[in-house]
This record gives structure tokens, C-alpha cells and sequence, in this order.
């Protein structure tokens, strides 16, 4: 489908000429890293493989490929534990071909590689963030960096809610600004559930804060039949309705935004559930004492720290019955093995779902692939952040900057 006649409204890569041009692409390649044997290698290549339908659609197009990521918080300055050299060793080895790492982002380095590139080559240049320029979205950055290209495609999902130079700026530099397929498969499956779910649409929303999701509860009770509610910010919404929470993580700022999502879910007519049942543990370790609490409230000198068996079940049976379903955010501390039996039976039933299953990243999507499930989703959303905000109605500078379709 092209993009013109889907949700973006922007043009994609799909309909540029790109022949003989320079193409600068701004992918996701914030991948985790580990050492391994004296050298530090990639530990996922999930976001690396997510960039490479984009590459090698311009590869085979006759482009010349030169794409800029960041990876991690360098705050500006280089970082050699931060190198993308690791990254472009990977990305080398899915493209089958080498792509040899530049060493900066820009100046004259980048300029005699780029010059001397070939039809179907592809560059990578240096951690963007190693750029202090980078995060203030400097204009003089962005224009030195738009000297490297002809055509600009954005397809870095996860980093498109900040106005960056490699997101936003440098779009003020080139005349064609489009995005790439990862990109535009992103915004239209995500907008696609606020504004044409296959119904019934049952969200599932974990995490810690309620402030985090409130603005995506309060835009998904307009349209959802069923918001499942799991993770510590059920405690807040117990601490709304007068519950013991014991020595449960409660965000005293999210308790009366708990309490105007239940009014308000009550007056849409969307069912919002809380959790019948609890795991409880005496502190946030592995090795802490546990219990089953038959109930939700929680007593002194105890800690919900997952959901119980028949939320789990319960929760299981409205996802299995939906024809959409959106999970973002944990239902307890998963990273704990004697605590991650609800995030597993919610990632077990969203897997085994019929309907259209999307997994808004983030921890979500960490804990499906932890739980080998992450084939067996419709799509697997690269941005947590990026799709929070999305989900909420907030514009994405990235995605606005692109030329319109």
C-alpha cells in the first residue's frame, strides 16, 4: 500500500527517484550491546534488522546510502563505548555487504567518503549524539549535515517524537524529506487503532506511573471496549478507591488521574479492569519472600509485585475475544522471575490472539521476546515513547518535518 493512500499522509520512499542520488537515512540503530570475547558486540539487532527493507530497497534502486543513528545517552561528547562500530559490523553482515564506519557525523571525513561512494554503497556515520549539536536541533549542524545528501528519509520510528537534527532539522536542508517503510508501517498500524480498530479493541496497559498513560488511557476511552489495567500503577488506582496498597509502589501523583480514568471510563461505557488477585513479595528482589494474595489488599510490610492467577486469566479470556488488541507496559516485574507469571500469560495470550495484536515496545516488547513470542504478533512497534505519543495525539516533529503526499 502506498503511503498516499494510507494514514501518514506523507510521501515514502516509494515515491522518490532516488538513482545515482545521495541519500541520507536516519534508522533506529539504538541496539544493545554486550562484550564478548575482549570485543563488544551487538546483543539484539531487532532495531538493526527493522532499518534494512529501507536500505536495500534504495540499494537496489541505485542509491547511495549514507545512514546516521544514535545510540545511547552520550550527551554530546565521544564516547568510544559508544561507537556504532559494532553496529555497522552488523548491519554489514545483513546486508552482505561492508559498511564501513565514518568517523564523524560531519565535516571533511564524512565529505571524501560520500564523494567517493559508488551506486549501491552504503555508509554509516558516527553516533549523531557524539554531536553536541544534535539534541538542541542546531541549524548549523543540520545544514552541514544536509551537504551530505540529495534526498532525506527518515525511518527511525523510535527517535521521531524529538526534534533532532538527524529527525527534524537537517529537513529544512534538503528538498525531498520522505519516510521509509519502517517508519510508515509504524504510523499507520498505530494511528490505525485509535481511528479504525476491528472491534472489540481491548488495551493493556502495564508500567509504573500513571502519568506515563494517562493521556493514552483518557484517548483510548473514546474508542476501546475494554482498558486492562496491570503493573504498579494499579496501585494508585486502588489508592482512588480507598484500597490498602501495604509498601506497593503508588504514584501519589497519578492517584487523581486514577480516579478521573474510572469516572470517566464509566461514563464512555468502556469497561476499565484492575486486578482481582496480587504476588506479593516483601521487597523488589528475586530472592524475596513471596505470597498469593486472593484479593487486592495489600498488607503492611508486602509489595504487589504482579498480577495474580485469575487476573491473569481474566485478562487472557478479553484479549483472546478481541479483534484488536494493544499492549504496552509489564503486569508486574517481569525481570523477576518469581514475579513475571502475569506479563508471561498476558504475552501468551496476546500471541495466541486471533485478532490484530500490536505491541506498542518499550518493556512490552522486551518481555515477548524474552518469552520467545515476538514472531507471533501482528507488529511489533520499534518506539515506546514514540508510540505513547503517537497513541495520545501528540503531532511527531520527525513526521511532521516529511514532504506532504
Amino acid at each position: 500500500m502506498r503511503a498516499v493512500a494510507g494514514l501518514l499522509g506523507k510521501k515514502t520512499v516509494r515515491d522518490i527517484d532516488v538513482a545515482g542520488r545521495r541519500v541520507l537515512v536516519r534508522a533506529d540503530l539504538n541496539a544493545p550491546l554486550r562484550e564478548q570475547n575482549g570485543e563488544i558486540v551487538v546483543s539484539d539487532d531487532a532495531r538493526i534488522a527493522a532499518s534494512v527493507p529501507t536500505i536495500e530497497l534504495l540499494r537496489d534502486n541505485g542509491a547511495k546510502v549514507i545512514v546516521c543513528s544514535h545510540l545511547g545517552r552520550p550527551k554530546g561528547e565521544r564516547d568510544p563505548k559508544l561507537s556504532l562500530a559494532p553496529v555497522a559490523a552488523r548491519l554489514g553482515e545483513l546486508l552482505d555487504s561492508v559498511v564501513p564506519l565514518v568517523p564523524e557525523l560531519v565535516g571533511v571525513a564524512a565529505e571524501e567518503v560520500v564523494a567517493g561512494m559508488a551506486d549501491g554503497d552504503v555508509v554509516l556515520l558516527e553516533n549523531s549524539r557524539f554531536e553536541p549539536g544534535e539534541t538542541k536541533n542546531d541549524p548549523a549542524l543540520a545544514e552541514q549535515l544536509a551537504r551530505l545528501a540529495d534526498a532525506y528519509v527518515d525511518d527511525a520510528f523510535g527517535a521521531c517524537h524529538r526534534a533532532h537534527v538527524t529527525t527534524e532539522g537537517v529537513t529544512h536542508f534538503v528538498d525531498t524529506a520522505v519516510s521509509g517503510l519502517l517508519l510508515e508501517r509504524e504510523v499507520t498500524t498505530l494511528r490505525g487503532i485509535v481511528q479504525k480498530p476491528e472491534h472489540p479493541l481491548v488495551v493493556v496497559l502495564g508500567g509504573a506511573k500513571v502519568t506515563d498513560k494517562i493521556a493514552v488511557i483518557e484517548n483510548f476511552l473514546k474508542v476501546a471496549d475494554a482498558i486492562l489495567i496491570g503493573g504498579a500503577m494499579c496501585f494508585s488506582f486502588f489508592r482512588a478507591q480507598g484500597r490498602e496498597t501495604g509498601n506497593s509502589l503508588v504514584e501519589e501523583a497519578g492517584i487523581e488521574l486514577a480516579r478521573k480514568a474510572l469516572a470517566d471510563a464509566e461514563q464512555a461505557g468502556c469497561k476499565l479492569m484492575l486486578p482481582v488477585d496480587l504476588k506479593l513479595g516483601r521487597e523488589f528482589s528475586a530472592e524475596t519472600e513471596a505470597t498469593d494474595l486472593d484479593g487486592i489488599d495489600v498488607p503492611e510490610g508486602w509489595m504487589g509485585l504482579d498480577v495474580g492467577e485469575k487476573t491473569a486469566a481474566a485478562y487472557g479470556a478479553e484479549v483472546k475475544a478481541a479483534a484488536t488488541v494493544f499492549w504496552n507496559g509489564p503486569m508486574g516485574a517481569f525481570e523477576l522471575e518469581p514475579f513475571a507469571a502475569g506479563t508471561r500469560a498476558v504475552a501468551q495470550a496476546v500471541a495466541d490472539a486471533p485478532g490484530v495484536t500490536v505491541i506498542g515496545g518499550g518493556d512490552s516488547a522486551a518481555a515477548i521476546a524474552q518469552f520467545g513470542l515476538a514472531d507471533s504478533v501482528t507488529h511489533l512497534s520499534t518506539g515506546g515513547g514514540a508510540a505513547l505519543e503517537l497513541l495520545e495525539g501528540k503531532p511527531l516533529p520527525g513526521v511532521e518535518a516529511l514532504n506532504d503526499a
